[in-house]
């Protein structure tokens, strides 16, 4: 699991870096560097490991590349497909992939953290990467599956610097809650956070019954679509964490 930590550290550092400052190709060249850093911290130093870290540092640059392409035109199918077929692709290969050694281990068994101790590198660093991944890459990938669903805001002719603003905190918010319950076993309280999302955007769907809003469908649908991505996102990470 060692470069598929790599790889989610990485490309998850690269959107963290555009949502800050999106300096064209900056952010893909930060992720990179970040996926590299990483990859060295883990002893991934020797032979194929260091070749894989590189590799996976310029495809970190090409994911950053393919979402802006993405998002100017409107195609979304190449950062996708690029998404999906690498957590294939490092899943189907983990096996090849060296343990996770280094300054990351040394700090592991140094760590007076309860719980450090019975915890295996790899999956310390894969934690990191998942976490990651809540903070940006869970927006990325729900702005990437609206845009090719055509599902866009259908308020934001209307009154978008007031509904739906504060998707962007809420949505890393609500992966990182279920994330955290759903690791330390509370699945039902996981379940609570997605039902209560539901209720609090309840009020603000009724609302667009209004003569001049969008049509309530429109936007439950687009509530709909972006929170079953977000949550997938979270889930996704649990299942990575829990195997």
């Amino acid at each position: 699991m060692s470069w598929l930590a790599v790889w989610l550290i990485g490309a998850a550092c690269a959107d963290l870096t555009h949502s800050v400052r999106p300096v064209r190709w900056l952010p893909g060249v930060a992720g990179a560097a970040l996926a590299l850093l990483a990859g060295l911290a883990a002893g991934l130093t020797g032979g194929i490991d260091l070749a894989a870290v590189l590799v996976l540092a310029l495809l970190v640059v090409a994911w950053d590349a393919a979402v802006r392409h993405g998002f100017g035109t409107g195609r979304v199918a190449v950062p996708l497909t690029l998404w999906g077929g690498m957590l294939a692709l490092l899943l189907l290969v983990a096996g090849e992939a060296g343990p996770v050694t280094g300054a990351v281990a040394d700090w592991q068994a140094a760590s007076p953290l309860p719980g450090m101790a019975h915890l295996a590198p790899e999956m310390l660093w894969l934690g990191l990467g998942v976490v990651l991944v809540q903070l940006s890459t869970g927006n990325v990938l729900v702005r990437l599956v609206l845009t090719g669903t055509g599902t866009v805001n259908p308020a934001a002719g209307h009154d978008a610097g007031r509904t739906l603003k504060g998707g962007r905190l809420l949505g890393p918010m609500e992966r990182l809650l279920i994330l955290g319950l759903g690791l330390a076993g509370q699945l039902t309280a996981a379940g609570l956070v997605v039902a209560a999302k539901g209720l609090l955007r309840w009020p603000e769907i009724q609302a667009t019954r209004a003569s001049d809003a969008p049509g309530v469908d429109e936007l439950t649908e687009y509530f709909l679509l972006g929170s079953f991505v977000s949550w997938l996102c979270a889930l996704g990470g649990l299942a990575l964490l829990a195997a």
